[in-house]
């Protein structure tokens, strides 16, 4: 802690680890803890600041170089366990590959660190839940990237769902997904490992962790789920343009029963080709309206203005139904969603005080994905119990 024209600064030693991956480098680092430094810290209270104060952390030293010069962040390891052992290193943060962070939490949690990791926390339920017990009994602050909350256009939703406008939820409709390139003419635009189910891949566990918060905190508690999936795509080249065979899905189509009695339903592939507004589209039903919204836009369509279509396929309607919605204004100004959790989480590092996105909801997606992969396995609709650590 120190101070400065009287203002209390607080320094946040975080170690990045997989901090050269798509998401630890430009979601949490060039767009989240850089814009921090580069602002002078966060905000904590009348008066006093966080100063992030990273060190990047991979397997890789030529990438840790790179990206320290690319960034200006001059501290970068290969030695986790050096990192661990720096008392300046209070936060552990996770964007390793999923099948790398159980092990490197767990150690981190042992090693008295506060840790804030990407999802999906574990590869399954009965790791995800031990680290939610370990962090417990070790008394440090946890909580779990839960990204899409802060999205500009699920914000809309929120405050559409928290006045009323929708009235009773009778169902909520997500799509999600674009095309990836198998390599063999384009690159392929996501790592290989997401299509090896033996390193941690495959989209209902990636996905369906997003899924349960949204659907959670948005619409009502998932009760249960019913799943297909596919590998559309059985080949693909890798970063070194290798053919290898995919052993994990590349999309999924689910159900999901909603506490209140809500359906919703989602579609996540990596073999779809968009003609919607946005990769992600979420259209939620209620009895008093309609609400869709994308990554940064939302639209309404209240009862009263809601229109009487007439089927009739032999004659063209010529009705322009896009335009019988109205978008929803922006309020206010919202900061990357990786940023704005950030925030957050370090003020509860420093503050204290509530944080609701932890461990232990970090889990609740993985059993959303490992319960979404029994019941795509025998066929059936499978019942979600409340999860307890």
């Amino acid at each position: 802690m120190e101070s400065k024209d009287s203002m209390k600064v607080h320094r946040v030693g975080i170690i990045l680890n997989g901090a050269t991956g798509r998401m630890g480098t430009n979601q949490h680092l060039l767009r989240s803890i850089v814009p921090m430094i580069q602002e002078g810290g966060i905000s904590c209270g009348e008066g006093e600041r966080i100063l992030p104060v990273p060190v990047l952390v991979g397997r890789s030293a030529a990438k840790l170089e790179a990206l320290s010069k690319r960034s200006g962040i001059g501290a970068w390891t290969t030695d986790l366990d050096g990192a661990l052992g720096d008392p300046a290193n209070t936060v552990y943060f996770d964007a390793q590959s999923t099948d790398l962070r159980f092990p490197s939490v767990k150690r981190a949690i042992g090693a008295g660190k506060h840790v804030y990791c990407e999802k999906p926390v574990a590869l399954d339920v009965a790791q995800a839940l031990e680290l939610c017990r370990l962090a417990q009994r070790a008394g440090v602050r946890h909580g779990v990237v839960q990204d899409k909350l802060w999205l500009p256009g699920l914000l809309k939703l929120r405050r559409l769902l928290d006045e009323g406008f929708l009235g009773r939820i009778l169902s909520v409709r997500g799509e999600f997904g674009y095309w990836v390139f198998d390599g063999e003419t384009v690159p392929c635009q996501r790592p290989s490992w997401n299509y090896r189910r033996e390193d941690g891949g495959g989209i209902i566990l990636d996905m369906f962790a997003h899924w349960r918060y949204v659907l959670d905190h948005l619409f009502g508690k998932v009760r249960s789920v019913f799943c297909a999936a596919a590998t559309h795509i059985p080949r693909r080249r890798d970063e070194a343009g290798r053919t290898y065979e995919c052993t994990a899905e590349d999309a999924a189509y689910a159900t999901f029963g909603l506490e209140g009695g809500a359906v919703a339903q989602f579609n996540s592939s990596w073999a779809v080709r968009v003609r919607r507004d946005d990769l992600l589209v979420i259209q939620a039903d209620g009895a008093d309206g309609s609400a869709v919204a994308g990554l940064r836009r939302c639209f309404v369509q209240p009862a009263a203005t809601t229109p009487r279509p007439v089927w009739n396929p032999d004659v063209g309607s010529g009705h322009d139904f896009h335009a019988d919605w109205l978008e929803v204004p922006d309020v206010a100004d919202c900061p990357n969603a990786f940023r704005a959790q950030w925030e957050l989480f370090l003020r509860h590092v420093v503050k204290g005080g509530p944080f609701p996105w932890d461990l232990l909801e970090g889990a609740k997606g993985v059993q959303l994905a490992e319960l979404g992969s029994e019941s795509r396995r025998c066929g059936a609709v499978v019942e979600v119990p409340d999860l307890k650590p």
